[in-house]
């Protein structure tokens, strides 16, 4: 009578011991991964911002407002590059308008950019998601697997010189994802 209680008991208690280890096992530093979610977070923050911005300044009938949004966010100033102020945050020396600052942007990533006239962070800020992708894909499929949801904004952090706010922003980032 006794073994009719014990035994679910004692079979309940030792899945849930092994349901534990086995989740640790498998979530490798035992921490939540929410970067998929602070991508997308990210990505629509950027679309609210471009469709304030729309809000905001009336489109006089014109059928290219992407076009008039990005050129209403652009700075009025142009922003001085300081490779020193780079260099202290990152620790290495930065080229301007070297694309692979951009956290999931490599040298071959770059090479397709430039074949694409995007030679300057600026232009790269400018950029729509669906031109990145298009710049992707010219690649091959090789290249289809990256999220270029951030790169945008990146490319506008370090064209404006804002170098401690890309590098946090970058160490929250999972490979520019």
């Amino acid at each position: 009578m006794i073994w009719c209680i014990l035994i679910p008991l004692l079979t309940g208690l030792i899945c849930g011991i092994l349901g534990y280890l086995l989740g640790k096992m498998l979530n490798k530093n035992g921490q939540f991964d929410d970067s998929v979610y602070k991508n997308r977070i990210s990505k629509l923050e950027t679309d609210l911002e471009l469709c304030e911005a729309a809000q905001s300044k009336p489109n006089s009938g014109n059928t290219t407002a992407s076009t008039n949004i990005a050129s209403s966010m652009t700075p009025a100033t142009t922003i001085v590059f300081n490779s020193d102020a780079a260099k202290a945050v990152f620790g290495k020396k930065i080229k301007e308008n070297d694309l692979t600052v951009v956290e999931g942007i490599g040298p071959k990533i770059k090479e397709l950019f430039h074949n694409h006239n995007v030679n300057t962070w600026q232009a790269l800020s400018e950029c729509s998601l669906e031109k990145c992708q298009e710049v992707l894909n010219s690649g091959g499929n090789r290249y289809k697997i990256h999220k270029p949801a951030s790169w945008p904004k990146q490319a506008g952090m370090a064209a404006q010189g804002k170098w401690q706010d890309l590098k946090d922003w970058q160490d929250q980032l999972d490979g520019g994802k």
